[in-house]
């Protein structure tokens, strides 16, 4: 199997400014995440920005990155450059690492780049895990999935699903969880190369408008995703300070 990681990253965020660059232990955030791709078995990592900063850093801890356009409207658009720019063929395996994820498991990329190369009617893959506190399960900024026989993603969404039926109580603090327990999506993508050059043509879908969820928009268009099943929840990412000082305590 042969995959490449691609890793997004944009100087300017909304609640951690510059987070991209945040310094972790004298390593910018970006850098972290890069070295810790590399200690899979991609044959390949490669940072994809907008900003010569980010640039700059890369090129001197050493690493592979390319400029893209500043408009693109997501990561997904921004590595589809990418992968045009590094000549990248239609059957390449593409693992989408996000830029601030500086904890993130090796052997996580490894699964989800396997989990696309084992499916070949699928065009993309991601991963999940079993959820456990029924809070995360009713919180709409925990993403939610369900997978048919095939592990093929059938729904991705912000409600707590699939609706428990005979369980659910109008107490929040009081819900139970179905079983099996419901699964809560990772944030992490493969592609295929040649897809991911034709997912931003792609209309949005009406539900992808609705949840803010643009793999929405892979399952719209008939494609579909592969799930890999993680006993694992992984190292949560960093949105906002107390994120980044968490990881940083957790570092020294």
């Amino acid at each position: 199997m042969r995959f490449t990681v691609l890793i997004p990253a944009r100087l300017q965020s909304t609640r951690l400014p510059e987070k991209a660059l945040a310094d972790i232990r004298g390593i910018p955030m970006v850098v972290r995440v890069a070295q810790q791709a590399l200690r899979s078995q991609a044959v390949r990592v490669v940072i994809a920005t907008d900003s010569q900063r980010i640039l700059d850093e890369a090129e001197r801890f050493g690493l592979s990155a390319v400029m893209t356009r500043p408009d693109h409207p997501s990561g997904s658009d921004r590595l589809a450059e990418a992968s045009v720019l590094l000549g990248l063929p239609d059957d390449e395996i593409i693992v989408n690492v996000q830029g601030d994820e500086p904890l993130i498991d090796p052997a996580l990329i490894n699964a989800v780049a396997s989990q696309l190369h084992a499916s070949p009617s699928a065009q993309m893959s991601t991963a999940a895990h079993a959820i456990a506190d029924p809070q995360d399960w009713l919180n709409p900024n925990v993403v939610k999935l369900v997978t048919d026989a095939q592990s093929h993603a059938m729904y991705f969404s912000r409600a707590p699903i699939p609706w428990f039926r005979d369980g659910m109580v109008q107490d929040s603090h009081s819900a139970e969880l179905p079983s099996p327990p419901p699964l809560r999506h990772i944030g992490i993508y493969g592609y295929r190369a040649g897809f991911l050059r034709q997912f931003p043509t792609l209309p949005q879908a009406p539900a992808e408008a609705i949840e803010a969820l643009e793999q929405l928009r892979v399952l719209w268009h008939g494609h579909s995703i592969t799930v890999h099943l993680t006993n694992l929840a992984p190292a949560s990412g960093i949105d906002t300070q107390e994120d980044l000082d968490r990881v940083r305590t957790m570092l020294s």
